[in-house]
């Protein structure tokens, strides 16, 4: 298969009451790993790269290597740049063959999250490309992007409504009580205004801090409508405790494929836990490229 729009993924995964799990890579072997367990569990995927991973990587690297692991499976994958704010990344990450975009406008007042949002929509969904957009501020850290505890605010649904309304956007991201990073307790989830949002808004809805969030939780916050899950954090914590494993038992080690290996494979078995999580084991029949 080739890279492929997430919209309808996330227009079946609404439809039929489950979600497409997002995960953010930011090696090779990151990026293989989810793809694998997609393609062991039949689930369509989303790989994802923050704006840091673009800086870091280079959006044509990346690119390429989604392309190359998409050719060698049959599930649907899609890559999505997360978090974006720069105009200027999101051309580029166009450009260079994204199928997915977000951009973050939700630090903004409404109206110019609106215009922002809009910009993207004009530039990116007339060439078939997904954009996500989020409202409302979701709390922790990502990437370089910080949100205190006391700066988060949930989304209101009526604004919501507008905003979709407004903007044209194929996906929501609205701000529901998780948060960014590894929880420190149970998520404080506010399941009634998810219900709220999905009964005022049609489009596929997207839940945001996906590491460590109970599986009941994320099975009821699915349930009423949201239809991708973003996990970052869990992955980067399964990867690098590997690695270190590695070194704690063989202190000597000096071959990168000595380490990775293990690494790739935990990883492998953590994304297949969220995909079943979310319910899209199986998922992929139907999916053309």
């Amino acid at each position: 298969m080739s890279l492929v729009s997430s919209t309808p993924l996330l227009q079946a995964a609404r439809a039929n009451g489950y979600a497409v799990t997002a995960f953010n890579v930011h090696t090779l072997e990151m990026l293989q790993a989810v793809v694998e367990a997609a393609t062991e569990l039949n689930a369509p995927v989303i790989l994802q790269s923050t704006m840091g991973t673009v800086k870091h990587l280079g959006a044509d690297y990346i690119v390429t290597a989604a392309r190359v692991a998409a050719s060698k499976t049959h599930v649907p994958v899609a890559l999505h740049l997360d978090h974006c704010h720069e105009f200027e990344m999101i051309v580029q990450c166009i450009r260079a063959g994204y199928t997915s975009i977000m951009i973050d406008a939700s630090m903004k007042p409404f109206a110019d999250n609106v215009a922002d949002t809009k910009r993207v929509v004009e530039l990116a969904m007339a060439i078939g490309i997904n954009v996500e957009a989020e409202l409302g501020k979701v709390g922790g850290v990502e990437d370089d992007i910080t949100v205190e505890d006391h700066e988060a605010t949930l989304a209101d649904p009526e604004e919501c409504e507008r905003f979709v309304a407004a903007t044209g956007v194929a996906t929501l991201a609205p701000a529901i009580g998780t948060a960014h990073g590894i929880y420190k307790g149970v998520p404080n989830i506010d399941f009634d205004r998810i219900g709220r949002i999905a009964s005022r808004v049609g489009v596929p809805l997207v839940l945001h801090g996906g590491s460590g969030i109970p599986e009941e939780q994320v099975k009821r916050a699915i349930a009423l409508g949201m239809a991708k899950m973003n996990v970052a954090t869990e992955l980067r914590i399964v990867f690098s405790d590997a690695i270190k494993k590695v070194f704690a038992d063989n202190p000597a080690v000096d071959d990168p494929r000595h380490y990775l290996k293990p690494a790739k494979d935990a990883l492998r078995e953590a994304a297949k836990e969220k995909i079943r999580m979310c319910g899209a084991v199986g998922r992929a029949v139907g999916h053309v490229s």
